[in-house]
């Protein structure tokens, strides 16, 4: 019946990260032993001041429509983290709070993006940025990179993507999949770039910034020249254990959050109230006070990417952030392993699947086909099982 639907949801793709977690909870339905590497989830519960906050703020009867773009109190206090973490100076009218950062995504390629408008992606890039792109007119320029390069485009191929078409560049530090921060020193490489097209915008994805296993970081909209060129995304979701809160925001410059306002509150109007009382806390809290997390997520990584770098074929970078690998497997395509023919990163994490139990993404959804991606947001003892398998399977 793909005739009777509109031409728009046909050339949708589907989030091959949901996709690849319905099939692995699909299996296990069925009574198979699956371990489940495909969604940045964290293992993690949220910490129970923010929700106290929640309670309270159900005690509290915080239960009417909120404003569309988020309580005043929720926008200073994302004003405060924005100066106090990433050196950004964002007025309260700069904020706009949405029902996660993928709706704040969604509604800044809405209002910025007209038909055949080019948007430039560092590949990888997380697994919606394509679509969304395309959803709202614009064409995705992807720029490649590699292992090898840490996953991180150079000055050199940002200027080479620009075109007279070019309105956006769009990415992720830390990144969503590879788990590589852009420095102070390459962001601003980057931004010399910039500053010869006044006219590109860009869309700077934080969610991940407090799983950060560097000394420091930096937003690209703190560099000079690029505070009114710069959309910031962050939310709660990651970094506090809050995926299902579903609580994004933005810091932009003032007219786009207009817009973007205007678009919500023609879609979903304001966000969950009791969610972002829970976020008011979260928000103004130290980041000290998830460092648990973020110890836990250091350890794991260092486990993981030792066992990862025993097995043979598997290329492996070390992640400076976020809670994701994302191994270069193509030395495997081309091979028949156990009567499965493998062509790319899609048969082999189909292979995975079936031989050794373990769910990850293909890196095609992330614009990288050589990779996989797998997280490690789970307990210790699930990835060292997962990692055997995976090392027995391929043996």
């Amino acid at each position: 019946m793909n005739h009777v639907l509109s031409d728009r949801i046909n050339n949708l793709a589907v989030s091959q990260t949901l996709a690849m977690a319905a099939l692995a909870r699909e299996l296990k339905a069925q009574g198979k032993d699956i371990i489940s590497l495909s969604l940045g989830e964290p293992d993690f519960n949220t910490p129970d001041f923010i929700k106290e906050a929640a309670k309270k703020a159900i005690d509290d009867n915080w239960s009417a429509y909120p404003p569309v773009d988020g309580y005043v109190d929720l926008k200073e206090a994302i004003c405060h983290k924005f100066k106090r973490d990433n050196n950004l100076t964002y007025a309260p009218s700069q904020i706009v709070v949405s029902t996660g950062a993928k709706q704040s995504l969604y509604n800044v390629a809405q209002v910025m993006l007209n038909d055949g408008d080019e948007v430039i992606l560092p590949a990888p890039y997380w697994v919606s940025y394509f679509e969304i792109v395309k959803l709202s007119g614009g064409i995705p320029v992807e720029v490649p990179t590699s292992v090898e390069s840490n996953f991180k485009m150079t000055a050199e191929q940002l200027e080479a993507a620009i075109t007279p078409k070019t309105k956006m560049m769009w990415f992720s530090s830390p990144c969503n999949p590879s788990g590589s921060i852009y420095s102070k020193i390459e962001l601003e490489a980057l931004v010399e770039v910039l500053k010869k097209h006044p006219q590109i915008y860009v869309v700077s994805d934080e969610i991940y910034e407090h799983i950060n296993y560097t000394d420091s970081y930096c937003s690209i909209g703190s560099i000079s020249g690029m505070e009114n060129r710069t959309i910031t995304v962050n939310g709660v979701a990651k970094a506090f254990a809050m995926t299902g809160w579903r609580i994004g925001y933005i810091g932009a410059p003032e007219f786009i959050a207009k817009a973007c306002t205007k678009i919500q509150g023609q879609v979903t109007s304001g966000a969950n109230s009791i969610a972002q009382r829970a976020t008011l806390a979260a928000v103004s809290a130290e980041p000290s006070a998830i460092q648990y997390m973020v110890d836990a997520f250091r350890n794991r990584k260092e486990i993981v990417y030792n066992l990862l770098s025993e097995i043979p074929g598997f290329k492996v970078n070390q992640p400076e952030g976020a809670f994701y690998f994302f191994p270069d497997v193509s030395e495997y395509f081309g091979k028949t392993i156990k009567g499965k023919e493998i062509n790319n990163a899609n048969d082999f994490a189909m292979f995975l699947l079936a031989e050794a139990n373990v769910a990850t993404v293909t890196g095609d959804a992330f614009g990288n086909p050589n990779c996989i991606r797998l997280s490690y947001a789970t307990s210790e003892e699930l990835l060292r099982e997962a990692i055997k398998r995976i090392k027995e399977a391929l043996a």
